[in-house]
């Protein structure tokens, strides 16, 4: 599982110049993996800093974690260290977490989860009775079915089609019925769980991946089981494996470039040629990953010559964005863990506010990151330093909300808070926002949308698009594309888009030592065909 290698190029032939635009994991990791390979890698990233969305940012005197949070999937990040002939554990230390999380509702009722099946299905029999212990225990297997069925002909693969998945299912014809076609997770929940609590805890998974539980298939209950196989904490937080993919990059002989935007990519003769920073300066390149929202493609944000490489998302169609508050607080009256969920009232009404009326929720469930508290939840000696993520409307680029709507969304999350039991009190100049309005200027032509398309409907994975395009040598990266968004399914889209370009690296290179005379390109004898790229 997740052994993608990076070949080594055509020896016969000079190394071929890739140009990767964005440092975050997507970037990074076809970078490591295309200069393992040999291949001329300059990466270029608009901020001072790798890890596009795991950054961090400033709140009164320290750093605070602004962006994912949650370490998972740990094989796919072994397999990238492991491919470049490096050890993930010399690089980074990580905690496994017992606990998965803490869940809190406004009746004051709490449920914690567990790296141990057995301690969870204990802690729900405790909470909801033992009747729905075991409608747990049923719909963890399915979760674990599906992930098992779809791991390697879906996420792992080079954007495969409806038909590819539905052979793959075709021999197990149970596998069906676990999907539920035609059922949103929040339906399929109320078929496998009764009690509503818990049908709103799994429900929020498909916010992990941008979508409303009432519009995303159920199909998405399997990212309980990527959840349930493990969660560490990784000792500096996210943006530090950015930073040591990063640092592995460079001691492979690639350029690394901060504060250097890319304003253009360009074309000549029908396929990229290179690309053109800010300050003008021209980067010639046989081949180029971009690392990031194929809505900026589309809006010609890198030039007219390749907006219609990959067709862009409709507003309607983008995922969720969200507001954050970063702080140094003072926390009391509630147990913190290193990641709680407090939710609201009413969740439907909080996706209709989001979704269908396209406002700040009032009511939001509120996803709190304590980062200095460790696998046993021990509070810090100083303030501690939290993230809070409340979920918005992707309307960046259209309205920025109001003042007053902020500020009525934030009250409305810090009730959410004390009707469980915690008092947060920032420190004076210790809490930032940021916005809608804010993530459509770090990710242009997003509306601040932060997993690409939104999983609304059956068909939407299909619908992202895969590291080729359609313009010969432009390959994509990151959370837009497939397999879709997460920080491991980034990092796999970029081992994909590095397989890509190499594989194609290589038929190219047969195709052209087998021209005939006149220079008329023969079919690959590997594929059948000519390949371009």
């Amino acid at each position: 599982m997740w052994t993608h290698r990076a070949r080594p190029v055509n020896a016969s032939g000079p190394p071929d110049r890739v140009v990767v635009i964005g440092a975050g994991m997507g970037g990074l990791a076809a970078a490591l993996d295309l200069a393992t390979a040999g291949a001329e890698v300059k990466l270029f990233e608009a901020q001072a800093d790798p890890g596009g969305k795991a950054r961090r940012v400033t709140a009164g005197d320290r750093t605070v974690a602004a962006g994912p949070t949650v370490f998972t999937m740990r094989r796919v990040f072994e397999a990238l260290f492991e491919a470049a002939g490096e050890r993930l554990d010399a690089h980074l230390t990580l905690t496994p977490a017992e606990t998965l999380a803490r869940h809190a509702w406004p009746d004051g009722s709490r449920l914690d989860l567990f790296a141990d099946p057995a301690r969870s299905e204990s802690a729900i029999a405790e909470f909801a009775g033992g009747a729905e212990a075991a409608r747990f225990r049923a719909f963890s297997a399915r979760a674990e079915r599906l992930f098992a069925a779809l791991s390697p002909t879906f996420i792992e693969s080079q954007k495969p089609g409806p038909l590819a998945v539905a052979r793959a299912i075709g021999p197990r014809p149970g596998l069906l019925g676990d999907m539920a076609p035609g059922l949103s997770l929040w339906r399929a929940l109320g078929r496998d769980l009764r009690d509503p609590r818990l049908r709103q805890l799994f429900g929020r998974y498909a916010t992990y991946v941008g979508g409303s539980p009432y519009l995303s298939p159920a199909l998405l209950m399997l990212i309980w089981h990527v959840e349930a196989s493990g969660v560490w904490l990784v000792e500096g937080g996210l943006s530090r494996i950015a930073r040591v993919l990063a640092n592995l990059v460079a001691a492979r002989g690639a350029e690394i470039r901060y504060e250097a935007p890319v304003a253009e990519i360009l074309v000549d003769g029908g396929r990229v040629s290179g690309v053109r920073l800010a300050d003008g300066e021209r980067i010639a390149a046989d081949r180029v990953i971009f690392n990031g929202d194929v809505g900026a493609l589309a809006a010609g944000r890198l030039g007219a010559a390749v907006r219609r490489a990959v067709a862009g998302v409709p507003r309607r169609a983008r995922s969720l964005s969200a507001l954050t508050l970063t702080m140094q607080a003072d926390a009391s009256g509630f147990p913190l863990h290193h990641h709680t969920v407090f939710f609201g009232a009413d969740y439907a009404r909080e996706f209709r506010e989001i979704v269908t009326e396209r406002r700040l929720p009032t009511d939001p469930t509120v996803y709190l990151c304590a980062e200095d508290r460790g696998a046993d939840g021990a509070p810090p000696e100083e303030a501690d330093r939290l993230l809070a993520i409340i979920n918005a409307p992707a309307d960046g680029d259209l309205r920025g909300f109001n003042e007053e709507e902020i500020e009525a969304c934030q009250t409305g999350a810090f009730e959410t808070l004390a009707r469980a039991g915690l008092t947060l009190t920032p420190r004076p100049g210790a809490l930032m926002r940021t916005t809608p309005a804010t993530f459509e200027r770090l990710f242009p032509a997003t509306g601040g949308a932060l997993y690409g398309r939104a999983p609304h409907g059956m068909m939407a994975s299909f619908r992202r698009p895969g590291a080729r395009t359609r313009l010969p040598g432009l390959y994509l990266a990151g959370g837009s594309t497939h397999p879709g968004a997460g920080v491991p399914m980034a990092t796999l889209s970029g081992r994909l888009a590095a397989a890509a370009l190499l594989e194609d690296r290589a038929s190219t290179s047969v195709s052209i030592r087998a021209a005939t005379p006149g220079g008329t390109s023969t079919a690959s004898p590997t594929t059948g065909r000519t390949r371009s790229r």
